[in-house]
């Protein structure tokens, strides 16, 4: 009887092994299918990025082609256009340039007056503009009413008699055009001085490029001349013929 009871003690181990083998089992494959899931969701995801980066690099290639298609088709006419249009202005430049450089080098070459004589033109040109400001200030004088300090014009009251407003009509006409013309003369004695200080003054503008010796000094414009005409920049027969002509 008591055989009997040992053995009956020892059949419930056995089963508990077994259990104990299942849920080692079952937590294998819970393992093993947790793993191929990682897996499959690594390998998802690699895919979706490749493509995503095989997109960008298609559109980035449209991109690139669109742009050179506009480079070759928009931009490259206009830029060949702007490239003709320069070269077109660049060459009318140096045309336009080059008589005036031509002019210039002509005019360094010519030997022109000393500068005694350049001196001593100075001097002349200096005194009449000196009498010429003292001139113009005396027409202003002149021309300015004296109760008012204002110009005088066709409505002033300065002369009341019907005749005496035409004469006085009259004078301010004369006096005006007198101040213009001197006003003139002041701005040639001006740009006179101006060549004197270039080095230009007293040369010939019709004989710089090509003599014409119409006179002894050509291509300089004679010291007679200049003395009595010190803003001249032609010689005496030179605008004797432009006069005629």
């Amino acid at each position: 009887m008591a055989k009997k009871t040992k053995s009956k003690k020892s059949a419930p181990k056995k089963v508990s092994k077994k259990k104990s083998a299942k849920a080692e089992k079952k937590k294998k494959v819970a393992a093993s299918s947790k793993k191929a899931l990682k897996k499959k969701t690594i390998k998802s995801s690699t895919k979706k990025s490749v493509k995503k980066k095989e997109s960008m690099a298609k559109s980035t290639a449209k991109k690139t082609t669109v742009k050179r298609v506009i480079a070759k088709k928009i931009i490259a006419p206009v830029k060949k256009k702007t490239e003709k249009k320069v070269k077109v202005l660049s060459k009318v430049k140096t045309e336009q340039a080059k008589p005036v450089v031509e002019a210039k080098i002509k005019i360094e070459s010519i030997k022109g007056y000393s500068k005694k004589d350049l001196e001593h033109f100075k001097e002349i040109i200096l005194g009449k503009r000196d009498e010429i400001i003292e001139q113009l200030q005396n027409l202003k004088e002149q021309m300015l009413d004296p109760t008012t300090g204002e110009y005088i014009n066709e409505n002033s009251p300065y002369s009341l008699h019907m005749a005496e407003q035409g004469t006085d009509a009259m004078e301010r006409e004369k006096t005006f055009l007198y101040a213009q013309r001197e006003n003139k003369f002041l701005g040639y004695l001006e740009d006179a001085l101006k060549r004197i200080e270039t080095g230009t003054y007293g040369i010939c503008v019709e004989c710089v490029e090509e003599p014409q010796h119409l006179c002894e000094t050509c291509p300089l414009v004679p010291k007679a001349r200049l003395e009595a005409v010190p803003h001249s920049q032609l010689c005496l027969p030179m605008k004797q013929k432009k006069e005629r002509g």
